[in-house]
């Protein structure tokens, strides 16, 4: 029927990267290395370890973590914002 169809888009839009609008420093850090944690990226700083964990993780350089296009650009929105408020890592 129309409304399971218009109830699997949803769901299947909910599924999509957020935009990378963050409220703050603390929420721009969390956003971007929630990105890279569900890639599979291995941290290497306390504050990244703590947060996230390396459970499962599989790719030690940032530049190896196989994230598609949307990802690298809400990466690079959010180190935008990071860099604009002069953010701490």
């Amino acid at each position: 029927t129309q409304a399971l169809a218009i109830g699997a888009l949803l769901l299947g839009l909910q599924a999509l990267p957020t935009p990378a609008r963050a409220l703050d420093c603390d929420e721009a850090w969390y956003k971007r290395n929630e990105v890279y944690k569900q890639a599979g990226y291995c941290f290497t700083t306390k504050r990244a370890i703590d947060a996230f964990g390396n459970a499962g993780c599989k790719y030690d350089n940032v530049g190896d973590v196989p994230l598609s296009v949307r990802q690298w650009e809400t990466v690079a929105e959010l180190k935008a914002f990071e860099r604009k408020y002069r953010c701490a890592d």
